[in-house]
């Protein structure tokens, strides 16, 4: 018996402990431990070493297999395939009318992807560059770089020296059986077929590039050992985006994310582990997409045409560069994620652009939810919309929040009157209830007869059909609003570096602090004309100080000067409903009522 209560016990903890503290596998996606893949020494002398900057930090994606493994592809003693590299490195250039790309024979990686028809925010500005040279650089990474469960062959596969080639004359582009001749002397004009040959002899790497007009490019890779298919991933290393923003940071604006079953998730540089992580074979599968954005621009790796939603895996991690600030030397994160398939050759579509809501829409998978209008998406994604209607009428995106600023008053425009009426009666009672108030300031505030003061006010409310929120209800309903259009002012690539008189991004805030200045001046005019319903002459104080408090905040935190536009314009606004209140319902009625009360 003691022996049976034993075993039982015995299983009972090693259940326990499965459940509760097991190490547990990556998410979405078991763990496949894919012995690493060792290539002959010396068999690439123009490649770099293990101990190179590209070896201990490209990709870093995949993890090294635990020395004494076996791998699973022996090396031949006979080359696979004849050595082809090319014998100095090159630089070829692709564009069309919305971007320039740099690509490097070395590697096949890109060094530069320019965004023709947006500006980064440097002074004086200059063509917006989503590459990060300094930082690719330091951490040893581009993108485009290949990523592969073998650090050695990683290394190889991503500094040797390719052969660059396109499609010979008469061929249709993405013919995948033309032949391929050398590089024309001047750049590539899109529509463009581009294709990068490597092998040492063993490890044989093919890329090809498939360019239009649009902002998507289509990439194949197949990546051989001795003849032997293994699995690569392409990855976005070395930082993305404008690094030349001030407020928040790059690093803070800068998220690896993945799209499944619909949901996106974002994954801000705090929630990322280093490339440690992932081992041999392991990656998340499941994906519709994933890639790397930050506020306004977009690198995303989709399936190609034709092939179903989540068959996308994904890989996402961090290293550090070194930076200056202060003049010390400060740790920088750098985020980087990497995409694959099943099957292999791979072939992905590469999106690399702005965060144009419409466009990401009509995309297959649609692409929208990267346009990030934060909590309070259902009001600024109205709004948003709003916007765009009303720009198809007005040119200029300060005249357009100007106009809907009137629209939103004048459908406001009912409360406000409601919001004034209350606000008349609780002027009228306001002596009433300061005498209640005197007659129970002695006691203490969980003093019963607090409860009886309570009720003696609510009386009187009752009386006279006073809802004591209604006077505020107008500028609750403002609140949301506000912050919902700052949301949709912030993350709509439209309005970004958009033109209103002297302000040149109505996305940032004010350079001048000329809106705040003129906002908090209207507010506290506003405040002036409404009649006050506090008694308390601290109270009153307050609401004086109020606007000033508010415009102040503009100051301090980056609102959009956008927002503030659109108060100032509100403000303006209710001045002029403010005196037609005060001229249609007279405040003499309330006058009457308070010396009524002093009798």
């Amino acid at each position: 018996m003691r022996i049976l209560i034993a075993s039982i016990l015995s299983m009972a903890v090693i259940l326990l402990w499965a459940k509760f503290f097991a190490p547990k596998p990556p998410a979405n996606l078991p763990q496949a431990n894919r012995p690493a893949i060792t290539a002959p020494a010396g068999t690439n002398p123009g490649a770099t070493s293990p101990s190179s900057s590209l070896s201990t930090s490209s990709g870093k994606a995949s993890a090294q297999a635990p020395a004494g493994v076996a791998t699973a592809i022996a090396p031949s003693n006979a080359a696979a395939m004849p050595p082809k590299a090319d014998a100095q490195e090159r630089t070829i250039v692709v564009e069309n009318a919305l971007y320039r790309v740099e690509i490097s024979n070395r590697g096949g990686v890109v060094k530069s992807w320019q965004l023709k028809k947006y500006m980064d925010d440097s002074k004086p500005q200059r063509v917006l560059d989503v590459v990060h040279p300094d930082a690719a650089a330091q951490v040893g990474g581009w993108p485009f770089a290949l990523v592969l469960d073998d650090q050695q062959l990683e290394a190889q596969a991503n500094s040797a020296l390719y052969v660059a080639q396109v499609p010979e004359p008469g061929a249709h582009l993405g013919d995948v059986t033309a032949h391929y001749a050398g590089l024309p002397a001047g750049p590539l004009s899109a529509p463009a077929q581009l294709q990068f040959v490597w092998s040492d002899g063993h490890l044989e790497v093919t890329k090809s590039f498939q360019f239009d007009h649009s902002y998507v490019v289509r990439v194949e890779t197949s990546v051989k050992f001795n003849g032997t298919p293994i699995k690569a991933g392409l990855a976005w290393l070395g930082g993305f985006g404008d690094l030349t923003v001030q407020n928040p940071a790059p690093v803070d604006t800068t998220f690896a994310f993945y799209n499944e079953g619909g949901k996106l998730t974002d994954l801000p540089y705090k929630k990322l582990e280093g490339p440690e992580k992932w081992g041999p074979g392991v990656w998340m599968g499941g994906k519709d997409f994933a890639g790397i954005e930050d506020r306004y621009f977009a690198a995303a790796f989709l399936p190609v045409n034709g092939v179903a939603n989540g068959s996308i895996e994904t890989r996402y991690w961090k290293v550090f560069r070194t930076v200056q600030k202060d003049g010390k030397d400060e740790q920088e994160p750098v985020s980087e994620v990497a995409a694959a398939t099943s099957s292999q050759p791979m072939a992905l579509r590469v999106y690399v652009g702005p965060k144009d809501y419409d466009d990401l829409k009509a995309m297959r998978p649609p692409l929208q939810s990267l346009v990030n209008f934060g909590f309070l998406e259902f009001i600024a994604e109205p709004l948003f919309h709003g916007m765009k209607w009303l720009h198809k009428y007005i040119p200029n995106w300060g005249w357009t929040i100007i106009v809907l600023t009137l629209v939103i008053n004048m459908l406001l425009f009912p409360l406000r009157i409601s919001s004034y009426k209350t606000t008349l009666k609780m002027q009228r009672v306001a002596p009433e209830i300061k005498a209640i108030q005197e007659r129970y300031k002695k006691y203490k505030l969980n003093d019963p007869k607090k409860q009886e003061m309570n009720k003696e006010v609510m009386a009187i409310y009752s009386r006279e059909g006073i809802n004591p929120v209604g006077g505020c209800f107008q500028m609750f309903l403002q609140m949301p609003i506000w912050f919902g259009l700052n949301s949709a002012l912030r993350g709509s690539i439209e309005l970004r570096h958009a033109h209103w008189m002297w302000i040149s991004d109505l996305a940032a805030k004010d350079p001048f602090y000329v809106l705040p200045v003129v906002v908090g001046i209207s507010m506290y005019l506003v405040s002036k004309m409404t009649p006050m319903t506090a008694a308390d002459p601290q109270q009153q104080q307050m609401m004086k100080i109020m606007p000033i408090m508010f415009a102040g905040s503009f100051i301090i935190f980056p609102f959009s000067s956008g927002l503030a536009l659109y108060i100032l314009t509100s403000s303006l606004v209710g001045i002029g409903q403010q005196w037609y209140l005060n001229r249609s319902h007279p405040a003499p009625a309330a006058a009457k009522q308070i010396s009524r009360g002093k009798k």
